[in-house]
């Protein structure tokens, strides 16, 4: 590969593209609403969220010192981190605490990209660690929904237009801030209902010794903000 194509490369991954329309922000938007809301389209579309969710479990768990052993992932949109370490402690709070804000924050990250005008640097920054993510995941219904998340990265950043990558990224972030706002809720209603007894906010109870109403009201302000902060990096506000 000669030092032209490198450059090249390096030119369109960390170069900046220019800002899609106003509409094409707002139709991205109502696209991602109406894979959030209704139950329907939720029940599929969560399952990214739940890529986004157990991959903030482990990459938490790795930066903390953990050992990661392990993600699964489960057709009824649930998943599972495990790692060795510490039980207590600051890295084992931390790695609780991560996956239910990890969605929203992986979308505001992804709005402040988009404001700066990164969309191609937001495609293959999301398809690394998804590829990432893909070499520890330990059961097949797993692997077959990273492989195809991923997919679908790769096709349309070398694939499509420029257009059309501008609008699969905006999709994206507001997928991610939509759909991190609705998981802390649905969590609510299950502890209202007397399930969800080993939820990550009883987790983080045990761990802290602070009600788990509190870490559930912490991740009902991470997501809320996350929306209200990344919405307006995305619509220019």
């Amino acid at each position: 590969m000669d030092t032209d194509h490198l450059t090249d490369i390096w030119s369109r991954v960390f170069g900046t593209q220019p800002d899609p329309s106003l509409w094409l922000v707002i139709v991205t938007a109502v696209l991602a609403l109406g894979a959030v809301v209704p139950h329907t389209t939720w029940r599929l579309s969560r399952n990214a969220v739940t890529i986004a969710h157990e991959g903030g479990h482990g990459l938490i768990a790795l930066l903390t010192g953990r050992r990661l052993d392990g993600i699964r992932l489960h057709s009824d949109t649930s998943g599972l981190t495990v790692s060795r370490g510490k039980p207590t402690g600051l890295g084992m709070v931390l790695t609780a605490a991560a996956g239910y804000i990890a969605p929203s924050l992986l979308g505001l990250a992804g709005a402040a990209l988009l404001a700066a005008g990164h969309i191609t640097a937001l495609l293959w920054g999301a398809t690394a660690l998804l590829l990432a993510m893909l070499i520890m995941i330990r059961n097949a219904y797993g692997v077959l929904t990273v492989v195809l998340t991923g997919a679908a990265f790769v096709l349309v950043s070398w694939l499509t237009t420029p257009d059309v990558q501008a609008a699969f990224a905006y999709a994206v972030v507001w997928f991610l801030l939509l759909g991190g706002v609705r998981p802390p809720f649905e969590l609510m209603g299950k502890r209202r209902r007397g399930g969800a007894v080993d939820s990550d906010p009883d987790q983080l109870a045990r761990l802290t010794h602070v009600p788990a109403a509190i870490w559930l009201g912490l991740f009902h302000v991470v997501t809320l903000c996350s929306l209200i902060g990344g919405g307006r990096w995305l619509l220019g506000l």
